[in-house]
């Protein structure tokens, strides 16, 4: 039987965990914290245990973002036999907007808290994970692997062994695929008359949660 599991941040709102639990009871907690509310951590676990709630606890690591988007992925994965949502609002504004679009480039259920009211937010009909092809994906390793990458869509294309026509439908798309660019994936400039290519923030984060 698939169980309701519940990811929140622990930070300066806490108070919407519990609100969070009132509309959308939880059969298990996941708790994503930094090393400094640890302490505050643990308390909500000891709260949340004495109504027979597991929680487990991740620590976040490094950049934030980068972290979040790299749990959420994999917790993600994990737990796709289970109804997953996410309680953006028991963290700082920080957390609340990493959680926010970390739910949304994976499809997931997310609500935030408001004056002690729940609103669900909405919700994408696809992950942006399931849509990044084995070439989109090609694409965008090399572009967040290798930093000078890409003066052209011609050095790009030798550094894949992938023809340009072939680079360039990935990266543009067509009326029945969306490109890598129109995806927010990677930024496009123009400089002499040739085609720079580099990853976007979005992308970065995307190939970071991806490959770990």
């Amino acid at each position: 039987m698939a169980e309701r599991v519940v990811v929140a941040p622990v930070g300066e709102n806490m108070n919407a965990l519990y609100v969070g639990m009132r509309d959308y009871p939880a059969s298990r907690v996941i708790l994503l914290t930094s090393e400094s509310l640890t302490k505050q951590a643990e308390l909500a676990r000891k709260e949340l245990e004495k109504f027979s709630i597991p929680v487990r606890i991740i620590k976040l690591h490094g950049n934030e973002w980068e972290s979040i988007f790299e749990i959420i992925s994999k917790i993600s994965i994990n737990e796709s036999n289970n109804e997953l949502i996410i309680n953006t609002s028991s963290g700082d504004r920080n957390l609340q907007c990493a959680l926010t679009s970390a739910a949304f480039v994976n499809g997931l259920k997310a609500f935030a808290v408001e004056k002690g009211e729940t609103m669900l937010l909405p919700i994408l009909k696809f992950s942006y994970y399931k849509i990044l092809t084995d070439k989109k994906l090609k694409i965008l390793k090399m572009l967040y692997q290798d930093k000078t990458c890409c003066k052209s869509l011609e050095e790009l294309s030798k550094k894949i062994k992938m023809s340009p026509p072939l680079v360039s439908y990935h990266i543009n798309g067509t009326y029945k695929s969306e490109g890598l660019k129109s995806l927010g994936l990677i930024d496009v400039a123009e400089n002499n008359g040739k085609i720079g290519l580099t990853i976007s923030t979005l992308g970065r984060l995307l190939i970071k949660g991806y490959i770990n």
